[in-house]
């Protein structure tokens, strides 16, 4: 590892499948050379777009080439592809052909593709990233449109990720900033871990909680910089990202780094949503769902939770069939409908369970209240963040009605297991008042006085 990544060389040494991660400029000339170290004489084979097999992916094959290795044929797909089974089955089965270990030029999509039908091959790859868009490059997992729901597949991170700063400071406009966005998220993410923790649903694990949070700051502190395209803050940037990604193959999981503010945006994914013809970033629809986590957080800490009627909200707390009713209401039929099930019916508590876990909040609101507005930061920074670095700060900027964005709380609730500010707020009996405060005449993003759902 090169002098410039020192920082993340004891990060590094707790992750489970990357050997190899620099971050400088020009590596993608030396692509043939590491994965040469990584898997010795077996040959490559480049998975690219259009576009950014024009941007780097012909330096990387001129790289082999040059090495006395020429690659296979590479497999190209077309621009703004969208990460779905029929791709994913189009590249397994041109990958099928070959023995070839896969190296991937591109960012989130084409990564998250690779990364899943390489492992169903039964093949390690390298990816060498062309953005600073998102931190699923050095992830685990992959998220992919499977079924109608977004879903995330177990499967190993990169053994290689080679970081081109030269080629990151041209991406095209906006996907740096989309990726400060899935960085700023978390905030959020480490909030809902808080929660997790303190209720008794899932504890935090210190080594992975200070692999992000604390250089977090440092990472997110110069948003102007990404706008900008600084070197320095672009640095930072893509550090962050890849110190998240590998902070979530330690912990085997996404926890580290996504709470209710990706479930946000998976439910927008989920119900396919676009915006001018295309459809939003991830990284913009996680900054969008930031701001709206952020807000809900700031209703929840000016409440006074040490006197909870416990009895009364366990009493209040619906069934499983009257959250059923809830589901079919908000989504009819369908794939997601079914998904919503699948996943409110996973993570359901009992009444005793219930009882059990509003008992540990009461009686440790106190220090969590603390510790959470000192985690936190404020909704009205983070959205100036996100305006100077060149994100989308407010719900229509990507195409988000008020009116959805309202609807969209409860129904991300449904639809993934994983305990965040979402289900402490049903749990509390406290979305309407929540959704009346946020969207009242006073509130963040006030509805028109005759909309449906203006409440006060």
């Amino acid at each position: 590892m090169s002098e410039i990544n020192r920082p993340l060389d004891r990060t590094l040494a707790f992750a489970r499948e990357t050997r190899r991660l620099e971050i400088e400029p020009g590596i993608r000339h030396r692509a043939a050379e590491i994965h040469t170290l990584l898997f010795g004489d077996v040959p490559a084979i480049v998975v690219a777009d259009e576009r950014t097999y024009q941007v780097a992916g012909n330096d990387v094959v001129e790289s082999f080439r040059s090495a006395g290795q020429p690659p296979e044929e590479p497999v190209l797909f077309p621009p703004e592809i969208v990460a779905e089974d029929a791709r994913l089955d189009a590249l397994k089965g041109a990958l099928s052909r070959t023995e070839a270990i896969p190296v991937v030029v591109g960012s989130g999509t084409l990564n998250d593709l690779t990364k899943l039908a390489a492992h169903r091959l039964g093949r390690p790859y390298m990816v060498v990233a062309t953005a600073a868009s998102m931190d699923g490059y050095t992830a685990f997992g992959a998220s992919i449109l499977h079924e109608g729901s977004k879903q995330t597949f177990a499967c190993p991170a990169p053994a290689g990720v080679l970081a081109d700063l030269d080629v990151i400071a041209r991406a095209p406009r906006g996907m740096n900033a989309a990726g400060y966005a899935d960085l700023l998220a978390k905030n959020v993410a480490g909030a809902d871990w808080i929660l997790a923790d303190a209720v008794g649903v899932e504890p935090i694990d210190p080594t992975v909680w200070e692999m992000i949070h604390g250089p977090f700051r440092r990472w997110v502190d110069s948003p102007a910089g990404v706008a900008r395209g600084e070197p320095e803050t672009l640095r930072q940037l893509v550090i962050g990202l890849m110190t998240t990604g590998l902070a979530m193959q330690q912990a085997r999981s996404s926890r580290p780094a996504s709470g209710a503010e990706h479930q946000l945006s998976h439910l927008w994914d989920m119900q396919h949503h676009t915006h001018l013809g295309s459809i939003p970033s991830h990284g913009f629809k996680v900054g969008l769902g930031t701001l709206a986590s952020l807000a809900l957080y700031e209703d929840l800490l000016t409440r006074d939770l040490r006197n909870l009627e416990i009895d009364q909200t366990v009493d209040c707390w619906p069934t499983l069939e009257q959250h059923n009713v809830r589901i079919k209401a908000s989504f009819g039929s369908g794939p997601l409908a079914v998904k919503a099930h699948e996943e409110t019916r996973a993570k359901y508590p009992h009444r005793d369970q219930l009882r059990t876990q509003l008992t540990s909040l009461r009686e440790g609101w106190p220090e969590l209240q603390r510790r959470l507005r000192h985690h936190l930061i404020p909704l009205r920074q983070a959205r100036r963040m996100l305006l100077e670095a060149g994100c989308p700060f407010e719900p229509d900027q990507i195409g988000i009605p008020r009116e959805r964005l309202h609807a969209s709380f409860e129904q991300a609730s449904f639809i993934r297991r994983r305990f965040t500010i979402l289900d402490l707020i049903q749990r509390l009996g406290l979305l309407d008042a929540a959704m009346g405060r946020l969207f009242g005449p006073e509130g963040v993003w006030p509805l028109k006085p005759d909309s449906d759902l203006f409440t006060v």
